[in-house]
């Protein structure tokens, strides 16, 4: 996940220009949290065998003073139109700068269980691009592509973007989830900006504004050979709200897609004076 919001005045140049600033505008407004999402099937491919899916996220982001601490633990149980099911797991942890200039980060994947992927490193970014030196695949090192961001950076560009009526961001983003170093974005915006509404559920969230967007992940090597035309590796849809807090997420995994539904929300008091 990423996330915020930016004053759309001092927009348009941080999203054209890859230079990187103290902080981006927009961090001041970062709600750190737990959240606690339920995961069901949304949808299924004609060709999918997929004929359940069911589990949890729970997401937590904390304020590290001069960074974001963020954890994603995600685990979701699929079954097969055969009665068979399999359990998968992930593990998901970053602190990234509050200037975006550093991410550290680790992954875990497991099926039933049993770890099958383990990624973790270090990403340093400059205004040429950057480079990412893993720990895990130990010692594999990648050159990032210059206007390369990080997650809670893109966040906080894509909903100023869509505060100020952009249509789509597309940029490279350097997240820790792959060993081959940044992939490309596209962020679609639908609906424009949504003003504050009741949220019986969630009153913490009555009295902002959000925005509704689609990003999709694209596999670098494959969008350049194809002229930026492939099929999204992922795709993610949500609503982010302007303090950071997603609802309503829609992951498609290609052959299925799962809905997530926010069901707990507890701010984290911060630490920092």
């Amino acid at each position: 996940m990423k996330f915020r919001t930016a004053l759309a005045a001092l927009l348009s140049a941080a999203l054209l220009s890859p230079a990187l600033a103290a902080n981006e505008p927009g961090t001041e407004h970062m709600l750190a949290h737990r959240a606690a999402y339920r995961l069901t099937l949304d949808s299924v491919r004609d060709s999918a065998s997929v004929t359940r899916a069911e589990g949890i996220m729970l997401f937590e982001v904390v304020d590290a003073c001069d960074a974001w601490a963020s954890r994603q633990r995600f685990t979701l149980v699929l079954s097969d139109r055969d009665g068979n099911t399999i359990e998968t797991s992930s593990d998901y942890a970053t602190l990234e700068s509050k200037d975006g200039t550093r991410l550290r980060f680790s992954l875990t994947q497991m099926t039933e269980g049993a770890v099958t992927s383990r990624i973790a490193g270090e990403a340093t970014l400059t205004p040429e691009g950057g480079r990412v030196q893993y720990s895990e695949p130990s010692g594999e090192a990648e050159d990032l592509p210059r206007g390369t961001i990080l997650p809670m950076v893109h966040t906080l560009r894509s909903l100023a973007a869509a505060r100020a009526g952009q249509r789509i961001l597309a940029t490279p983003l350097f997240d820790g989830t792959s060993a081959e170093g940044a992939q490309d974005t596209t962020t679609f915006f639908s609906g424009g900006w949504t003003q504050p509404q009741p949220n019986p559920n969630f009153p913490l969230l009555a009295t902002l504004g959000s925005a509704r967007m689609r990003i999709a992940f694209f596999d670098r090597n494959a969008s350049s050979q194809a002229n930026g035309a492939s099929t999204p590796d992922y795709e993610v849809s949500m609503r982010y709200f302007e303090n950071g807090v997603a609802d309503e997420l829609k992951m498609d995994f290609g052959e299925f897609v799962v809905d997530g539904r926010l069901g707990e929300l507890q701010p984290i008091p911060s630490p920092c004076s």
